[in-house]
């Protein structure tokens, strides 16, 4: 067997390859995939280069942990049937490719039970299952507050602002300093943090990846505020003590979804309660991979750029 996919030969060059693919086992699903998404925090930094020292860095490699796509084989031990349609969180059936985290390719081979069924219905959209996930796990997790604050209004802010709403919180306010980005809230506000006057939110959740707004954060806590780390980090995180000692401030990090994370947000997508609406905004034909990837990187414009492998179907 063998999949077309993305293959990062090193930073910033990429091709559109022909790989063999590892025989599936009998716990196994063969995977034909529909759509995959780029991920414009960690992929940003496979693509860059600035990727910190990750289990399983090694060049080339296949990307991407957002696939969906419709089984067409199952093993017995699987625990799936072909023809259902899946969220793929990632494959490493690529031989001696590295997939990190491989769901960029046009045929995957996965354990059954790392598939997500999904209903046909939500299409490209389906992509959007791992950050979903990701905010679920920011705002759910036990002993977690909903955020007020929000930073970010890409993709991972929009679904945690939605999230908050969804659990019954007040309307967060969201940070962003992108004009481009700045439209397209329902029902909280989205404003300039300079036009922010409050220094009083109790949880502030960072969803930009942007590692050296610590000190501006913490200087925004009311006493014994937390702040919830959402996004992933290339640089080294560090903040003033002297703030952060005075507000007795708490710090937590949240950047990795849990199975249960990703099964609550599909129940929700499932009865029509959480809207994915306007989230993807790009698409690009696989043929078209290199350009997509730029583009992702590149246009603010861009919230999330999706990859349509049909054509290699």
């Amino acid at each position: 067997m063998h999949a077309v996919a993305v293959v990062l030969e090193q930073p910033e060059r990429l091709a559109l390859s022909r790989l063999d693919l590892t025989a599936p086992g009998p716990a196994d699903v063969v995977v034909e995939t529909a759509w995959s998404g780029i991920s414009a925090g960690t992929e940003r930094l496979l693509w860059s280069g600035r990727m910190p020292p990750f289990p399983g860095l090694a060049y080339p490699l296949v990307p991407g942990y957002e696939a969906v796509g419709r089984i067409v084989a199952a093993g017995p031990d699987s625990g799936r049937r072909p023809g259902s349609f899946v969220f793929v969180p990632g494959a490493r059936c690529f031989g001696p490719v590295p997939g990190l985290f491989g769901a960029a390719a046009s045929c995957l081979i996965v354990p059954g039970a790392r598939t997500v069924p999904l209903d046909p219905a939500v299409g490209e959209r389906g992509v959007l299952l791992a950050l979903g996930a990701t905010a679920w796990h920011a705002i759910a997790a036990p002993l977690a507050a909903l955020p007020d604050l929000i930073v970010g209004h890409g993709v991972l802010g929009r679904l945690l602002a939605r999230l908050v709403l969804l659990q019954g919180g007040a309307a967060p306010v969201v940070w962003e300093t992108n004009p481009t980005r700045m439209a397209g809230a329902t029902g909280y506000r989205v404003c300039l943090p300079d036009d922010d006057p409050r220094h009083d939110y109790r949880v502030i959740c960072d969803a930009s990846g942007d590692a050296g707004l610590l000190d501006a954060l913490i200087g925004r806590l009311a006493a014994g505020g937390e702040i919830v780390l959402a996004g992933f980090y290339a640089e080294r995180l560090g903040f003033a003590f002297p703030p952060a000692f005075l507000r007795e401030a708490r710090l937590r990090i949240a950047a990795q979804w849990q199975p249960g994370d990703m099964q609550a947000v599909r129940a929700l997508i499932d009865d029509g309660r959480l809207d994915l609406d306007g989230l993807v905004t790009h698409r690009r034909r696989a043929a078209e991979a290199a350009d997509a990837y730029r583009t992702a990187f590149a246009d603010p414009a861009c919230l999330k750029m999706v990859i349509d492998w049909r054509a290699h179907a």
